[in-house]
């Protein structure tokens, strides 16, 4: 059976995706979920799952190898569901290509350090873009430039705005981020 730990920094409604995608499932399963934010409402949906949720600090992260070990202990894969924080290098030398990142948008545009969440799809709308959608990529040392695994695009009208953005990215998350976790699992073993 392989084993996720699924990083997240806010509401976790990707992290409660995969957990559901996964809990029938007899040869991948959801471990726990890790946050370094005391008011993430992932921390309540992991209490209604029954899935153990981890609360870390900056210095557990980057400071120490805390973090590093009860991953080396616990997990096969590292899921990132909205997770903020650069991961070390340590972190990423331990699980090469066994990291995934989900990101709202196409990279790689608006990709890098601050270019998360509403942040993107503001400036998608200022650019007016026509087309905007989802990547979900493998962790490397610099934000949102590991090697791509799937984009998803989805088209823009002229008529939109932040919230139908973020409905449209919202929805392709849900449809596609585990089963291609799933994909990606199966492929690497």
């Amino acid at each position: 059976m392989k084993r996720l730990t699924i990083l997240a920094s806010g509401s976790g409604s990707n992290a409660e995706n995969i957990v559901n995608y996964f809990k029938d499932n007899n040869d991948i399963k959801v471990i726990q979920v890790l946050t370094n934010n005391k008011n993430a409402k992932v921390i309540d949906r992991c209490k209604r799952l029954t899935i153990k949720c981890l609360l870390f600090n900056r210095d557990d992260f980057y400071h120490s190898n805390t973090i590093l070990n009860l991953l080396k202990e616990t997990s096969d894969y590292i899921i990132l569901a909205g997770f903020l924080w650069k991961i070390p290098v340590n972190i990423i030398k331990e699980f090469d290509k066994r990291i995934l990142n989900i990101h709202p948008a196409l990279l790689p545009k608006y990709g890098g350090k601050g270019m998360y969440g509403k942040h993107i799809h503001l400036k998608v709308l200022k650019n007016k873009e026509t087309k905007t959608g989802i990547s979900i990529h493998y962790v490397n040392e610099n934000y949102d430039e590991g090697a791509i695994i799937f984009q998803k695009e989805v088209s823009l009208s002229d008529k939109e705005t932040l919230a139908s953005i973020q409905e449209k990215i919202h929805q392709l998350e849900m449809a596609n981020f585990p089963k291609i976790i799933e994909k990606v699992i199966k492929q690497n073993g």
